[in-house]
């Protein structure tokens, strides 16, 4: 409730009021109420730290990593305080919002984001196009995860697990969990993320990705990926593919020359050992000025003259903005040598989610600056630690408050 004369929040519903800046406006408080309401985590009681202000308290821990948890509630109740709108609000101990984290779970995270993260360029913004196609990207990266058995048995490390009575000595000092994730090369949006153990291959973990890509839109890949599987999940979502290819993967033996020095040939699975449910691609290949290595792409975009070689050729280079997204997150963001902190599984997902989630606003706002500025500048001009920095400022302002959370349900008769 709103005391108009005083100007002060007062009754319980302070509780959940909380200034996050501009994670807010990329994810207000009805968003996130039915995504709550939607994972079943609204509450049955009033409480101190309510579901609705601990995913923007993961939000605030991702926004200011590494900060422990007493500091991240309070630079997430800064503008509040200074507003002298707190009122009787008592700052929660470290045990409290443990506790309040693991009611909330990492699925809110997760669904938030599901709901949220789409591309983010216009057509009209050619930076992020080539030829009237998206430009997007699949990579994996890995993230150093705190050093617990739970997490080491969900999660696994490099080196695997040392043989009974014998050190290993190439065993990573933590677990680890891969991120594959698929990027807007344009924006460095991520607009979709599987989450894994680091056992688990890039490839099968990015079959999930064909989720979020659809026609219009031109997947780049490394060679790690290609796989007739992959390819057919992919290709079956609409999207067209330019992925390098692994040199001695395949003979790719020419079904038909084309003019541009490409050439249409057919790839078959390792079971396919009659080779009847091959699928048709071009393949090219090409060689850097400043080296003799040789690289191969396969692409389903056929016709050699509305897709000239050349030009995929020079494009494919156009991945690369995947490892910069990743560099952002990882270095920039989480903290370079930083480890997540969590000891669970379960608050390690949430930890993830919510680091996507603050790239992601990030993000939408330096889009949204570069439409403001008369020059139409490209995103990739400006400085990603510049953004986090303006945005870790903005969240130590006071601003706007949230909305009290929605009546709670009545509990059904005993």
């Amino acid at each position: 409730m709103y005391d108009g004369c005083s100007g002060a929040v007062v009754g319980p519903e302070l509780r959940d009021v909380v200034s996050v800046g501009l994670l807010a406006r990329v994810y207000p408080a009805g968003l996130v109420d039915e995504v709550l309401e939607a994972c079943g985590r609204v509450e049955r009681r009033s409480r101190l730290l309510p579901a609705r202000l601990m995913v923007y308290f993961v939000l605030g821990m991702a926004l200011f990593s590494p900060d422990p948890y007493l500091e991240v509630m309070r630079k997430t109740t800064f503008g509040l305080r200074q507003l002298g709108l707190l009122g009787t609000w008592r700052e929660p101990s470290k045990p409290s919002i443990f506790l309040a984290r693991q009611r909330l779970g990492a699925e809110p995270l997760r669904e938030l984001f599901t709901r949220a993260a789409v591309p983010l360029a216009e057509s009209a913004e050619s930076w992020a196009f080539w030829r009237g196609l998206r430009l997007m990207a699949v990579d994996g990266t890995c993230v150093d995860l705190a050093d617990t058995v739970a997490n080491d048995e969900e999660f696994g490390r490099h080196g695997g697990r040392p043989k009974e009575g014998k050190a290993s000595y190439n065993r990573a000092a933590f677990p680890q969990a891969r991120v594959v994730g698929l990027v807007e090369c344009g924006t460095h949006a991520i607009v979709d993320a599987v989450v894994s153990a680091y056992a688990v291959h890039e490839a099968p973990t990015a079959r999930d990705l064909a989720r979020s890509m659809g026609p219009g839109m031109l997947v780049l890949g490394d060679r790690g990926l290609p796989g007739v599987d992959l390819w057919r999940a992919w290709s079956g979502s609409g999207a067209d593919l330019l992925l390098r290819l692994a040199n001695k993967r395949y003979g790719l033996v020419p079904d038909r020359l084309l003019p541009d020095g490409s050439w249409i040939t057919t790839i078959h699975g390792r079971a396919d050992h009659r080779r009847e449910n091959g699928i048709e691609v071009r393949a090219l290949r090409y060689q850097l000025d400043d080296g003799p290595e040789t690289y191969t792409l396969l692409t389903t975009l056929l016709d050699h003259e509305q897709h000239p070689g050349p030009e995929l050729a020079a494009l494919y280079a156009e991945r690369w903005e995947i490892e910069t997204t990743f560099k952002e997150l990882k270095t920039q963001q989480i903290g370079a040598g930083t480890v997540l902190t969590s000891k669970t599984p379960d608050g390690i997902l949430q930890q993830i989610w919510g680091h996507l989630l603050v790239h992601y606003a990030l993000r939408v706002h330096m889009v949204e600056a570069t439409r403001a500025n008369a020059d139409a500048l490209d995103p990739d001009r400006l400085s990603f630690t510049t953004c986090l920095r303006a945005a870790r400022r903005i969240a130590l302002m006071p601003p706007a408050d949230f909305p009290p959370s929605p009546a709670l349900p009545t509990p059904p008769d005993a």
